[in-house]
């Protein structure tokens, strides 16, 4: 084919680049010694005597691609004289190949050229061999596998628009964007992404730019996934999107999502892109930052990514050659002199640019000198308009010299737009404005929407007029293509709403309201809905719906909250119900039932935050006034004593609410009539936890299984609440000692659960957990702490590690790693878990007081036993003190002093607790509970060691007698209190 000498130079302009690599790639392969040579002809006009010295030394073979459309036109006309004038001497070392699918000038077509776009990847080979004189060999295959991907083939992973035929310039910024993630390959951590932020302000042209450059390099990638990030949850929903893509994670959870996204790009090994559009606040945003050898690029208008390890490149405005190029492209009627009089009077600014050369595109007639000066001596205020004076006075200006025409020539796009502009800018839902009903638009509007001809001219108008970014998709008789979103740059999208009169204000607002009603499916529990509430909700601020005094709209606002608390996204559900209710609480007063409404899932969030003290306030104050309203006394009397018993037993009130939840109880018996009706049982399982918390578990286990038996009969053995219910009786079990029975029953509970709900649910988890305790407690310790280890891993990451959940496994974990021996790590978990639930809840919660007491037993284990003696003595105290002596907790808190006290040289000090505390434990939990065997078992070996023997050989019979019947024989924990070693006890924070 070649005898290794033949060189070929590859001229291509910058947006070419992943062709020119390609041809390159193909061409070595081939034998061709090649060289890639970047030409833009914006900036570098060609001159016969260079490339008469590249011709002299190898063939040279032209990229064509958009950049090269115009060869007889403007600064591009010096290629088609350097051609005219080396063609003839030299037409058989300069070839030319076409990467474009549009016309090319007379000049380009001179030089023969073959086209490579629109053909197979195995045909385009071909036909560039064949161009550099090379004829492919037809026993020769193509290894599709190998090397970079042919540049017609988008990645196969990708959510990102199409190209913008129109972009021009910014090739020094793309280059600098592609060097920085590109060369921190191998110079950030093995599990680090490259990061790099694009900064500017608005309307410079940040977004074009990254979007230029997931296609420029579209190559370089097997997956290009642009999440939307103008808001924290709008970030988070379009991250989350990737893991259906990727197919992997199928939670409830959006967190469970991600982290699932993550996980797949940390372990694929492919070339991955993450496009974070609009991250303003780093603190929103660096959750979601996924680890693995990829590239993430942010466009932000904050430079302090810096600080969290970016490389931070600032975007300035357009150089005047490339304001010249952008405006010529957009209007070609406009001469390079006029193009530069309108560069120069919008300061280069790429947004002003874009929107005054569409205008001018789409307003023929429009002299532009008159226009341009119109814009350097206008003043808003007298084009028609009221702008609020928040936009520098250039944007005032075009932006109002827009809206007036508009409302001269098409008053009709004009009022659409006033519309649009009560929406999200980032995505306009124009698929429901098409699909409204008519009763829910204004006349006008419902006739335009009517026809789809008409909708989508109206449409185009607007984007041709203002450079509204347009997307097409099929109709829904799939016959024809319309329109099916619309992204609004946000400074246009404010200055829109700052025009509006309040009455068209009112007008917009009503009826944005009315179209999102009308989308509602009304039941966010469902799945197959979910998707549809995710692209509600960034309209329900914009749209006024936060601040409507309509019944249907607050309903809407209170299903998408709903939505955000299936879906764990609690903060986000905080932000909308605090919005919310400051305005409803105004116009209707505390009790108006969607306030009630509100109020409740406002605590709730605020309890699953961990706002605990903020969600009692607001508990104990919405209870007491409906006691004071009769008529209110139904309902929203019970969903607020159940929300506010929750926060109590959260905050370690435990008796108070006990008496709450067994008035809400009995209260539900008499208005509903029934104890097995679905409202009741949830109270009455509450009830059931909140004698967990009090140690009655004797109680709590009777009404976990009659629950659990009615919700059977009620709803079937897969219901998610069927589940919970036999996930509470097991966890019970457990909590009396009878620790086979609930291996049993908890080994198949969690097996339903990761087939009824999934593996990352939350409650999946839970159920997973008590497994892993239900392990331990049989004396399968590697069992339980692999399984452990793994729940406790995806909870801190899904939730972070002072998250409720993640301390409780903590807690555990930290002691189940202290029976295998591994005092350090169990050490340190402890500690970190005890410091943290004492700055959360404070030193006097029961969980800060159990989680120390933990660090007491791995203090004595250790050998430290003053220090554990002393830790031990300050947390039975405490743990009496807010709970009482004769609690379950108090009992195994002196149980553990006792031991530390023998292990610090106080027998007599140990009997003394220990024999004070069996007897409260007997009555507590009973004669044959494992705490009370190991109350008498160290009370035996204290009796020893003081002289009492008889006494201690009496307690020791009756412990032989009691654990075989309680514990089994071969369980772990019967063999140690038979052998003499001290016991311990270890306290577990139980689910709230």
């Amino acid at each position: 084919m070649t005898d290794g000498s033949d060189r070929i130079t590859v001229l291509f302009a910058g947006q070419s680049e992943s062709w020119a690599k390609w041809v390159e790639e193909e061409c070595e392969t081939a034998g061709i010694v090649t060289r890639l040579v970047r030409w833009d002809p914006l900036s570098r006009p060609p001159t016969a005597e260079a490339l008469t010295g590249l011709l002299a030394e190898e063939r040279v073979l032209l990229l064509l691609d958009d950049w090269y459309l115009r060869f007889d036109a403007g600064r591009y006309r010096a290629w088609a004289t350097v051609l005219g004038e080396l063609l003839p001497t030299h037409r058989a070392r300069i070839r030319a190949v076409v990467v474009t699918p549009h016309r090319l000038p007379e000049a380009a077509r001179e030089l023969d050229p073959v086209s490579l776009h629109g053909v197979r990847r195995e045909e385009a080979k071909a036909r560039l061999l064949t161009v550099c004189g090379l004829v492919l060999d037809k026993h020769t295959g193509v290894d599709l596998d190998r090397g970079l991907r042919f540049p017609d083939e988008p990645p196969p992973v990708s959510n990102v628009e199409r190209r913008n035929r129109r972009f021009a310039g910014r090739d020094r910024v793309l280059e600098e964007l592609h060097r920085l993630l590109a060369g921190r390959r191998g110079t950030t951590a093995p599990d680090s992404a490259a990061l790099v932020a694009l900064q500017g302000p608005g309307g410079i042209g940040k977004t074009e730019v990254a979007r230029e450059y997931t296609h420029r390099y579209a190559g370089d990638y097997d997956l290009v996934w642009w999440v939307r990030s103008r808001t924290p949850l709008m970030a988070r929903e379009d991250f989350a999107a990737l893991a259906t893509a990727l197919h992997v994670g199928d939670g409830d959870e959006l967190r469970g999502l991600i982290t699932a996204a993550q996980q797949r790009l940390a372990g694929i090994g492919q070339r991955w892109l993450i496009v974070f559009d609009g991250a303003e606040i780093p603190q929103d945003l660096l959750e979601l930052i996924p680890p693995g050898v990829g590239h993430v690029l942010i466009t932000t208008r904050d430079a302090s990514w810096s600080a969290d390890g970016a490389d931070v490149v600032e975007l300035p405005r357009f150089e005047r050659a490339e304001s010249v190029d952008f405006v010529r492209r957009r209007a070609s009627r406009l001469t390079e002199e006029d193009a530069d009089q309108l560069a120069d009077v919008v300061e280069d600014l790429p947004l002003l640019l874009d929107q005054t050369a569409a205008w001018l595109d789409a307003n023929p007639l429009t002299d532009v000198g008159r226009y341009v000066a119109d814009i350097r001596d206008g003043d808003p205020h007298t084009l028609g308009v009221a702008p609020s004076g928040g936009d520098p006075q250039r944007f005032q200006v075009v932006w109002s010299t827009t809206l007036n025409a508009l409302d001269e020539r098409a008053p009709h796009v004009h009022e659409l737009l006033k519309l649009l502009a009560y929406f999200s800018a980032d995505m306009v839902p124009v698929g429901l404005l098409r699909s409204a009903r008519a009763s829910d638009l204004p006349d006008h509007l419902a006739r335009l929407v009517a026809e789809p001809s008409d909708w989508n001219s109206a449409l185009r108008r607007l984007s041709e007029t203002t450079a509204m970014s347009l997307e097409y998709e099929t109709g829904p008789q799939d016959d024809i293509l319309t329109v099916g979103s619309l992204r609004i740059h946000g400074l246009f999208h404010r200055f829109v709403r700052s025009t509006l009169s309040p009455r068209d204000r009112e007008r917009a607002s009503e009826t944005a309201c009315r179209v999102l009603v009308a989308a509602d499916p009304r039941d966010p529990t469902a799945p197959r809905h979910w998707r549809r509430y995710a692209d509600l909700i960034p309209h329900l601020e914009p749209s006024g719906a936060l601040e409507s005094a309509d019944e249907d709209v607050r309903s809407l606002v209170l299903n998408c909250v709903e939505y955000l608390r299936m879906r764990g996204e609690y903060a986000n559900g905080w932000d909308i119900t605090h919005k919310a209710l400051e305005h409803w609480r105004t116009t209707s007063g505390p009790t108006d039932r969607t306030v009630l409404v509100a109020t409740h899932q406002y605590a709730n969030m605020l309890r699953r935050l961990g706002k605990y003290a903020e969600a009692e306030r607001i508990g104990r104050d919405i209870l007491e006034r409906l006691r004071l309203v009769p008529e209110a006394q139904g309902i929203e009397l019970l969903r607020a004593m159940n929300g506010l018993g929750g926060t109590l037993m959260a905050l370690g009130k435990y008796d108070e609410a006990h008496r709450l939840y067994e008035s809400a109880t009995d209260m539900a018996i008499e208005r509903l009539g029934d104890s097995t009706v679905p409202r009741t049982l949830a109270l009455r399982s509450n009830l059931a936890q909140a004698g967990v918390l009090r140690g009655r578990y004797g109680d709590a286990l009777d009404q976990h299984r009659s629950i659990m038996e009615a919700r059977l009969r009620l709803l079937g053995p897969r219901n998610a609440l069927t589940l919970l219910s036999a996930l509470h009786t097991a966890w019970t079990l457990r909590l009396l000692g009878h620790y086979q029975e609930a291996f049993v029953l908890q080994e198949r509970n969690a097996s339903l659960h990761s087939q009824v709900l999934d593996r990352e649910h939350s409650q999946t988890l839970l159920a997973q957990h008590n497994l892993a305790l239900c392990a331990r407690r049989e004396g399968n310790l590697p069992f339980a702490r692999s399984l452990m280890k793994r729940v406790r891993e995806k909870v801190t990451h899904r939730r972070g590690s002072h998250h409720p959940e993640s301390l409780l496994i903590s807690a555990d974990y930290a002691m189940l790693l202290r029976d295998m021996g591994l005092l350090d790590e169990a050490w340190n978990i402890a500690e970190s878990t005890a410091r943290t639930y004492a700055v959360l809840l404070g030193t006097e919660h029961p969980y800060a007081i159990g989680a120390r007491d933990n660090c007491g037993v791995i203090l004595r284990t250790v050998g430290d036993d003053e220090a554990a003696r002393a830790t031990s003595e300050k947390t039975r105290a405490a743990m009496a003190a807010v709970l009482g002596a004769d609690h379950p907790w108090s009992i195994g808190c002196a149980l553990n002093e006792a031991s530390a006290r023998a292990g610090a040289g106080d027998p007599e000090g140990a009997a003394e607790i220990g024999r004070e505390a069996l007897a409260r434990a007997e009555v507590a939990v009973g004669h044959d509970h494992i705490l009370t065997a190991g109350l008498g078992a160290g009370l035996a070996l204290d009796l020893r060691a003081t002289g009492r023997i008889a006494e201690a050989e009496q307690l020791t019979g009756d412990l032989a007698r009691k654990l075989p019947r309680t514990l089994g024989g071969e369980y772990g924990h019967a063999r140690l209190l038979s052998s003499g070693e001290r016991p311990h006890w270890d306290f577990e924070p139980q689910p709230v």
